[in-house]
């Protein structure tokens, strides 16, 4: 194993990579050598970075941790740290209950990570750090995606009070990034080979409204918009895509949509979290608005930016669902057909709302049945959707080659969540992270196929 060589293994969200980006670029100025997720680990420092969502996610990162406190109990390797929102979120509990980590780390203090390691003379036949951490900004990373593509995070926490939810326990309230520092970002990115960007906050609705309620100049703080942040980051020459993620449908900034119908390296696509339809969960799950206006709004949305492909989150399960409230919720998806759509159980999470008010009254089994027959009925709406497409010329981006296709993605779709379209190979070699116009072929439920046109 290599002593100086530090093994990271991400969690969760894009959101958390991020985080992960930012410390492995720190590190690495420091001296370090730096790999992501390794399917074979081979340093003596382990970071990983955990996820404390829900049951499932909180489950997979303790047993994670437990993985390699393991080994370093048995002296496999030197120091194991744990940053995160499973550490920010249960951080006295898990330093009692897992001794052989070395340390824990919350949300905002990772950083800590690169002054700790050299404090603790982490090093092995006299490796010192090189000391070159003022040469970098705290923005720079070490991109782990695909090099033509990376996420941008203009925010942090949330001011939102869903029932349902835990993360603003974790992350705490809403706090903007100011939009100059996301241009330097997005600015140094482009020259790092970046083309296309997934702008991602908690709550990109809320973007800005935190930093203009502080302002004293009300002219100043009309300009921080995710209006006036997409505007300004969409004119930084060498951006061709930006995609949203995750707008909350509350109070949503619907003067973004003249951007996105306007600028054609602002995506047609919107990830926006929908959560249910019926009145009764909606109230229940504290969201802020009613059926009615849910129904406006993606009649807006669609009015005005035409051919957008909507994605959204859907829950089953919440207490108080009852099978009238899930009937509303499938023809709501039959008759919307969301061009993306993901669902999830609720997950009766300990500090929230929902946890304090409401009884966990649908049986699992219930759970899973609803969650099941939802994604059923979408699938059917992909397909279908995705047939349409046949014929049409899209413009795609290579994400990877493999032995027979090359893998790629059109503008109505986000990495690792959406359609990929397979690329037939035909004799002349392509690039990966370069745009193509191509032609569509074929299609199958989530996948499309394609030729190079």
């Amino acid at each position: 194993m290599k002593t100086n060589h530090i093994d990271f293994i991400t969690l969760g969200c894009s959101k958390n990579l991020v985080d992960t980006e930012y410390l492995m670029r720190q590190l690495e100025a420091n001296g370090y050598a730096v790999q992501h997720d390794p399917k074979h680990s081979t340093a003596r420092i382990v970071i990983i970075n955990t996820c404390g969502f829900i049951g499932d996610a909180k489950e997979e990162s303790i047993e994670m941790i437990l993985k390699f406190a393991q080994k370093r109990k048995q002296h496999k390797i030197d120091k194991l740290f744990v940053m995160g929102c499973l550490s920010q979120r249960y951080f006295e509990e898990l330093k009692q209950e897992i001794p052989e980590v070395d340390k824990f780390y919350g949300k905002f203090d990772f950083r800590n990570i690169v002054a700790d390691l050299e404090n603790d003379c982490v090093r092995a036949k006299n490796f010192l750090p090189l000391h070159r951490t003022n040469d970098i900004l705290p923005f720079h990373r070490t991109i782990t995606t695909p090099r033509h593509y990376a996420y941008l995070k203009i925010s942090e926490g949330c001011n939102r009070t869903c029932s349902f939810c835990a993360i603003p326990l974790i992350t705490g309230k809403y706090k903007s990034r100011p939009i100059e520092e996301i241009e330097q970002e997005v600015a140094w990115l482009v020259q790092q080979g970046v083309k296309e960007f997934q702008v991602i906050a908690q709550d990109l609705s809320y973007y800005g409204l935190d930093r203009r309620r502080k302002s004293k100049n009300a002219d100043d703080a009309d300009t921080e918009g995710l209006a006036s942040l997409l505007a300004r980051i969409s004119d930084i020459r060498g951006v061709e895509w930006l995609r949203l993620h995750y707008a909350y449908p509350a109070n949503f900034p619907v003067d973004i949509l003249p951007l996105m119908r306007e600028r054609s390296n602002i995506c047609a696509y919107l990830d926006i979290a929908l959560q249910h339809i019926s009145d009764n969960m909606l109230r229940a799950m504290r969201r802020n608005i009613s059926s009615h206006e849910t129904y406006e709004l993606l009649e807006k949305i669609r009015r005005e930016v035409p051919d957008i492909h909507l994605r959204t989150t859907l829950m089953v399960g919440h207490p108080g669902e009852t099978e009238q409230d899930f009937e509303e919720l499938k023809n709501f998806v039959k008759t919307q057909r969301f061009e993306r759509m993901g669902a999830f159980a609720y997950s009766h999470e300990e500090g929230t709302y929902a946890y304090k008010h409401y009884r966990d009254d649908v049986p699992e089994d219930i759970k899973q049945q609803r969650l099941d027959e939802l994604m059923s009925i979408q699938q059917q709406i992909s397909a279908e959707i995705n047939a349409e497409k046949i014929g049409k010329t899209l413009r795609i981006i290579i994400d990877r080659e493999d032995e027979d296709y090359y893998i790629a993605r059109s503008e109505y779709d986000s990495p690792e969540v959406d359609n990929e379209v397979l690329i037939t190979k035909c004799g002349k070699n392509q690039i990966v992270g370069n745009f193509y116009q191509a032609k569509i072929t074929g299609s199958e439920a989530f996948d499309l196929h394609a030729v190079l046109g």
